[in-house]
């Protein structure tokens, strides 16, 4: 069965259509069909609090895009959620209503913890003991989300306001680091040997920029080294040099520099990017639901 996933983030929206194979090796979701749409609605909600009309539109028009790309690839089953930048705009659930109005597709506005979750089971389907510990990162635009897990079940979680685009717009409160800090201190004794994996774009887009296999693991250093070199380069340099799209080349930046710190705190040396988003916990979700009817 086929279904679509419309993730609407901070700095850009994404239509996944996808279904769960028995026979997928190395793929969590088998991708038949992937959108993805610049749309940067945090660059309006952290700078005035709200969506402006034309972002509204343009978010409209994108919807009404998804919506047809779905019905022509009939799909069983569709779902939209949004994160950070939805969450935490004034006129949010106003663009939510209007959206359903026009286009019959009613978005869900989920808060950190729901999109972990939907993130982190998809990880079901990865080829690792699930008994020995793990931690889980995903950096968005607008959060960050660290997840434990020991023996199975999840033993802490906790969504930061740190994200890519907050950080670019210097809308990160003083004290996040040492939030973070406190948080790990705090929880990481429990899963001191955990295998520590990442999540999204950027760190996906990392992974394939250093020529690395499926699930082979970027070394903390290597992090580093890639920072201090991109970080200096202007934004067309970066663009030419690392054939990066335009909305990609200011975050990743940013991504590397809370990535580091975390895994720093962490005393991490290396981590494994499985190349898992909210995209594919929502397909997985949907698999689930409809496997039980």
């Amino acid at each position: 069965m086929k279904f679509g996933a419309i993730d609407i983030g901070t700095n850009a929206a994404r239509l996944l259509i996808g279904e769960i194979s028995p026979s997928n090796k190395h793929e969590l979701v088998k991708k038949i069909s992937y959108t993805r749409i610049p749309l940067r609605l945090g660059y309006d909600v952290f700078e005035n609090g709200k969506i402006s009309s034309q972002k509204e539109g343009e978010f409209l028009k994108t919807i009404q895009a998804f919506k047809l790309i779905s019905e022509v690839f009939d799909v069983k089953e569709l779902r939209a959620c949004a994160t950070s930048a939805m969450r935490e705009a004034d006129n949010g659930k106003e663009i939510q209503k209007r959206i359903r109005k026009q286009t019959g597709v009613d978005i869900e506005i989920i808060d950190g913890k729901e999109e972990g979750d939907l993130i982190i089971s998809s990880f079901e389907l990865l080829d690792f003991d699930h008994r020995s510990p793990f931690i889980v990162i995903d950096v968005g635009g607008g959060s960050t989300e660290i997840s434990m897990f020991n023996r199975g079940k999840k033993v802490d979680s906790r969504s930061f306001k740190v994200g890519t685009i907050r950080l670019l717009k210097g809308k990160v409160k003083k004290n996040i680091w040492e939030e973070i800090n406190s948080y790990i201190k705090e929880h990481f004794h429990q899963t001191k040997k955990a295998k520590v994996f990442a999540t999204g774009g950027n760190i996906n887009k990392i992974h394939k920029l250093f020529g690395l296999k499926y699930m082979q693991p970027i070394y903390t250093d290597q992090l580093l080294d890639f920072h201090d070199e991109i970080k200096p380069m202007s934004l067309s340099k970066r663009i030419e040099k690392f054939q990066l799209k335009e909305d990609r080349a200011d975050v990743i930046v940013p991504a590397m520099e809370i990535y580091h710190r975390v895994l720093k705190e962490m005393n991490a040396g290396r981590v494994y990017v499985p190349k898992i988003g909210l995209s594919d916990g929502i397909i997985y979700h949907l698999h689930k639901k409809n496997s039980k009817k």
